[in-house]
């Protein structure tokens, strides 16, 4: 790289225009160099206003002051300020080094800007229209700020390293002729990454990308109506928030990383701003997919809208965070999947999971539930079915676990229950019918009160019986007095000797009657005493 010039004038031969030599002098000034006509229709860099050569600077020109600029003048610090210009040709400053602030309003670039392998200080520009952006393994000190910029053939950060914040907030972003709108794969951001209210037309993609603060994308809009993703950003890495969650009064996408005083104004401080009225949804087109992502404070999915085809997903396999908040609308295709992921606080709503079978957790692990409204047991087992088309064990063993340590004892045995009954549906018949038997008679164990109750009922119909068909004694005249009652009773209590059953002879049928009672007893006994020792042991 040559050496910067020294006089302060520009180079024999460059004939600067009139709004050259401006941006020239503004540059030493370290001033903003404003083009506008004072008009909003004819300043939108959107619109289909020329630009006559009133507003027009070479892109060559604004790289030479960046990579070669002059010396600023006595007291000032040289930085470029432009606002409202036509920068025509292809601005590049691919493997340089650029020293001076830059900032960028309003402006319309005529053909794409390369920034591959280009360290930079920190670099903005807000409310442009950029053809397209080449940034491949770009390296910032401080921020890089695309606000409010419509870039209609895509951005490409991949390996990016961003010093501070990342900031995208109400960017348009397209695809042109490619897969991707925005292709930042193993970008780094030191601090935060807001892209609220940004539309993307394309896939996003944020493989492997590491974030040091938060993700934001509040009410932001993303569709790929061409592929598998809207979403692409598995492996990624957020040190504290990842938020795709609606945008509205309480819930402003505001800056905050650390930015100087004099970036990028947001939210606008016009009070009538949509930014300030307007509530809107963080909307998906397409599937996302989050797999193997580590949120270091929580990965929250309020109020969102996720559009997908019968062959789509919300993937959120194997990820990892202290708190997961899913109450998105309930999706009405696709599927989505929690398979291995790792939670320790679910926050969760009953009419965001969806139904049929639209929704995979093997592996899914918990530590507390926390719904947001009514969330009762027969739809969290509604929830545990949806989840397993076909029956799997872990599911149920889960929610009884994270049941049974918040003091919800009974309802964790409500949910043991119902796992017998889905397994009791995969056995052969004879397996089956047994298994109706245990659930009829004693709820697999997980009733003890019911097996209480039968137990009651054998003893009243036990000693009906046997006060009508009394067994002979053992030993004539050594028998204590006969009392049915008290027969019975020792009959159905195993262990416990009460002084009754050793002293009879029973035969035939009252014999027969008499091996029921013991072996019902037996049954019955030990589901009581089970029930008896979880109640102890909670206690």
């Amino acid at each position: 790289m040559s050496e910067p010039l020294d006089t302060g004038d520009p180079p024999a031969g460059l004939r600067l225009t009139t709004a050259e030599w401006g941006m020239w002098q503004a540059f030493r000034n370290g001033s903003e160099h404003d083009l506008r006509s004072g008009e909003p229709e004819l300043d939108d860099p959107n619109g289909d206003h020329e630009w006559g050569p009133q507003r027009t600077v070479r892109a060559r020109v604004v790289a030479l002051l960046l990579l070669h600029g002059p010396p600023p003048l006595l007291g000032r610090v040289a930085s470029l300020q432009l606002t409202g210009a036509y920068i025509t040709g292809k601005l590049d400053l691919s493997g340089g080094t650029v020293e001076p602030y830059f900032e960028f309003k309003q402006c319309r670039f005529e053909q794409e800007i390369l920034l591959h392998e280009c360290r930079l200080v920190t670099a903005r520009m807000v409310d442009c229209h950029i053809p397209r952006l080449e940034a491949a393994r770009m390296s910032t000190e401080g921020d890089l700020h695309l606000p409010r910029c419509t870039i209609p053939e895509g951005i490409r950060l991949t390996d990016a390293t961003i010093g501070t914040d990342l900031l995208l907030n109400e960017m348009t972003v397209g695809s042109g002729h490619r897969v991707r709108s925005f292709s930042a794969d193993g970008l780094q951001v030191a601090q935060d990454l807001q892209a609220s209210l940004m539309l993307a037309s394309g896939e996003v993609s944020l493989r492997g990308a590491e974030i040091g603060g938060s993700l934001f994308m509040y009410g932001s809009v993303l569709r790929n109506r061409n592929g598998q993703y809207a979403l692409y950003a598995p492996q990624m890495t957020v040190e504290h928030f990842a938020h795709f969650a609606a945008s509205g009064p309480r819930e402003l996408p505001v800056v905050h990383g650390a930015t100087p005083p004099t970036g990028t104004s947001w939210p606008p401080p016009d009070e009538h701003s949509h930014m300030v009225r307007r509530v809107k949804r963080f909307e998906c087109t397409g599937g996302m997919k989050l797999d193997d992502g580590r949120f270091g404070d929580s990965l929250v999915l309020d109020e969102a809208r996720f559009l997908l085809e019968r062959d789509q997903e919300l993937s959120l396999r194997r990820i990892q965070t202290p708190e997961l908040c899913f109450t998105p609308e309930r999706p009405e295709n696709g599927r989505v999947v929690l398979s291995g992921a790792t939670v320790d606080n679910l926050v969760d709503r009953v009419e965001s999971w969806p139904v049929d079978d639209g929704l995979w957790m093997a592996g899914f692990t918990y530590q507390n539930l926390i719904p947001r409204g009514s969330f009762t047991l027969a739809q969290r087992l509604r929830w545990l079915e949806t989840a397993t088309p076909e029956y799997a064990p872990e599911p149920y063993e889960q929610l009884a676990a994270v049941m049974r340590n918040s003091g919800e004892d009974a309802d964790a045995r409500a949910v043991l229950l119902a796992k017998q009954r889905r397994r009791r549906e995969t056995l052969p018949l004879a397996a089956k019918l047994w298994g109706y038997l245990q659930d009829w008679t004693v709820a697999y164990g997980y009733r003890p009160g019911q097996a209480a109750l039968w137990m009651a009922v054998m003893w009243v119909s036990g000693t009906l019986y046997f006060a009508r068909h009394p067994p002979a004694p053992l030993k004539p005249g050594e028998a204590p007095h006969w009392n049915a009652p008290l027969y019975v009773l020792d009959l159905l209590l195993p262990v416990i000797d009460l002084g009754q059953a050793g002293h009879w002879n029973p035969r035939g049928t009252v014999q027969w009657a008499t091996a029921a009672m013991v072996l019902l007893g037996w049954v019955l006994a030990t589901t009581v005493a089970a029930g008896a020792t979880r109640t102890l042991r909670r206690q």
